[in-house]
């Protein structure tokens, strides 16, 4: 475990046993992430493309994520899994977890498999945050004095799309929808820690 995850762990029991706060807050976070795989799916389509795993894999990819409601909505899913193969994401964690503290003390470039990748596949795919859902494909967001920032596509979309005509894939409403999710979040909770862990953080505090 690392220090970014400290702040967290005695928090899980209490907004998990506040049921009509909690639920509610998940189906919201639910309705953003159907949003989020209906708007991928139709860029994906527009290009021709289908992430069916490659060299590059951002699997081995060191994403954070920045709220507790993508946090708890993991464990959601962790808990529809039998205890054995919690137990073996658990390890699977925490080893990766070690491994990246000694690699960057080493200064080290870090690159390990999400524990949740398994035989290629994420074994908790409806569960996965944000950036696991819109990574890959390129993209624009509207920041908050009004300019635009635009993002690439992943190598494998390049190599494969670049010589198609560009389709406007804005992720601006979806970041925001997950501000004021997480905003409300907090309030609900009386929250005022901020959060910043990897999918191995998250799933090591099982």
């Amino acid at each position: 475990m690392t220090a970014d995850m400290d702040p967290v762990n005695p928090l899980i029991e209490k907004i998990k046993s506040c049921e009509e706060k909690f639920i509610p807050l998940m189906y919201r976070l639910e309705v953003i992430y159907k949003k989020m795989d209906e708007k991928y799916n139709e860029t994906a389509n527009h290009y021709g493309f289908c992430c069916s795993g490659c060299e590059e894999n951002c699997c081995f990819t060191r994403f954070y994520h920045h709220t507790f409601a993508e946090y708890l909505y993991l464990h959601k899913g962790v808990e529809t899994l039998e205890l054995g193969n919690r137990r073996e994401i658990q390890e699977k964690a925490l080893s990766v977890c070690r491994q990246t503290d000694e690699l960057d003390k080493a200064g080290l470039p870090v690159r390990l498999l999400c524990p949740l990748n398994c035989e290629g596949m994420c074994i908790l795919y409806e569960y996965r945050p944000m950036i696991c859902r819109l990574h890959g494909l390129p993209h624009e967001i509207i920041m908050p004095g009004g300019g635009e920032k635009t993002g690439p596509g992943c190598g494998e979309f390049n190599a494969r799309c670049s010589d198609k005509e560009y389709l406007k894939f804005d992720r601006t409403l979806f970041y925001t929808e997950m501000a004021g999710l997480e905003k409300d979040f907090k309030e609900a909770f009386g929250i005022s820690e901020r959060i910043r862990m990897t999918v191995a953080q998250m799933l090591a505090t099982l």
